[in-house]
């Protein structure tokens, strides 16, 4: 029967030949935790000054719900508080949806912003690691060769 070979020691001398700087690894990490950090409170802010803005739309508009289903002396008043409420909602609309897309926009800069430092820090370690890795393999290679 025939008997497997053992790779165990193999990978292990192979492994410490060429060694891993974990130091690069954890810059990395620590970057990508950092941009995940300041992205979170980018998206947290811009929902909270939505929902702000959503509620206080929806409270105006109930209000002018009110003025527009109470009781009328006049038929003609039914009328005129019809075109009240579709004048008022129209303008309504018009100055939220602007306030929505200022919000929006405010999120695209900041995430443009932190999106361009981040590739910034993140192409500096990468470098920083690859220079490092290159020494690291070939001062390897030349310990391996000498043997």
């Amino acid at each position: 029967m025939a008997n497997t070979q053992d790779f165990t020691a193999v990978m292990k001398d192979m492994m410490g030949a060429f060694p891993v700087d974990t130091k690069a690894m954890e810059e990395q990490f620590k970057t990508s935790t950092t941009l995940a950090e300041k992205m979170s409170a980018v998206t947290i802010d811009a929902a909270g000054k939505s929902t702000e803005l959503s509620a206080k739309w929806a409270q105006d508009t109930l209000g002018k719900l009110q003025k527009l289903t109470a009781a009328k002396a006049e038929p003609a008043d039914y009328a005129k508080s019809v075109t009240d409420f579709a004048s008022a909602s129209a303008e309504a609309a018009a100055e939220n949806m602007a306030a929505f897309a200022e919000i929006a926009k405010k999120v695209q800069t900041e995430t443009l912003e932190l999106l361009m430092a981040a590739g910034k820090d993140m192409s500096e370690d990468m470098t920083t690691a690859a220079k490092k890795a290159t020494a690291d393999v070939t001062a390897a290679a030349k310990k391996a060769t000498a043997k």
